[in-house]
């Protein structure tokens, strides 16, 4: 059973009118702070190509992207820390975050190289995440708000982070399956070999771990310009006093 003790209070997430349209933005906001010399640094690193706005070949970009989502997984710690709003720097400069705040450092470097983003907000059941807790499924919170990034890449269409890596049917071919949501393998890492399907339109093998994870979606919140407008808007996870409780623990603690 999960818990509903953890939750803000008082707050009705419930789906958007689908007909509303987020645009999404280049410009830094308090979360996905580029201009920060961290993440600066972390783009000469990795050699990601120079802001030419929406000229850039879309291949390019998204060929950058992919090399900035390896570098993350390898040089950024996954832990299940429950700040989702902490700024990129900052998880940068402590070399650890959960899959939300390393999503978050992939969205700032793109805002960063001129690629604008958005983020789809998802109210995900808690039941997810319980191979990750065997012994503490009370403690899971029962509803989690998690933001997926999209990216337009150009000047007509968005490339969800599902899809960074190749199509979803294409994707769902893998030899090592989908997502368990077990071992060391994180939600982070599984995008760059199996699709993460959160709406169920995708033809995933008949056996083996799931590729649709659909059913895991509560509900669908509609499309944000970013992710500190989906978290103003539908508050983090846990309620304040939860997360402070957590943090010191699960901040520190690593996703296996």
């Amino acid at each position: 059973m999960t818990s509903s003790l953890l939750m803000p209070r008082g707050r009705v997430r419930a789906g958007v009118d689908s007909r509303q349209e987020a645009v999404g933005a280049t410009a830094p906001t308090r979360i996905l702070d580029w201009q920060h010399p961290y993440v600066t640094s972390m783009r000469r690193r990795i050699g990601m190509t120079a802001d030419v706005g929406e000229t850039a070949d879309p291949a390019s970009r998204t060929a950058d992207l992919r090399r900035a989502h390896q570098w993350i997984a390898k040089a950024v710690q996954p832990v299940y820390s429950v700040q989702d709003e902490r700024p990129v720097s900052q998880i940068l400069r402590r070399g650890r975050g959960s899959c939300s705040q390393r999503l978050a450092v992939l969205e700032a470097v793109a805002r960063a190289s001129g690629v604008p983003t958005r983020v789809r907000g998802l109210l995900v059941d808690g039941t997810f995440w319980y191979p990750r807790f065997p012994r503490l499924h009370q403690l899971v919170p029962h509803q989690v708000v998690l933001a997926w990034p999209e990216f337009r890449i150009d000047a007509t269409s968005w490339l969800t982070v599902s899809e960074l890596f190749g199509g979803l049917d294409e994707l769902s071919e893998s030899a090592d399956g989908g997502f368990t949501n077990t071992g060391s393998e994180t939600l982070f890492e599984a995008l760059s070999r199996t699709a993460i399907d959160w709406d169920g339109t995708t033809l995933c093998p008949a056996t083996g771990p799931a590729c649709d994870l659909s059913a895991y979606v509560l509900s669908d919140l509609g499309h944000f310009d970013s992710r500190d407008a989906l978290f103003t808007h539908h508050g983090q996870t846990l309620c304040p006093m939860a997360r402070l409780i957590a943090e010191p623990v699960l901040g520190h603690r690593a996703a296996s």
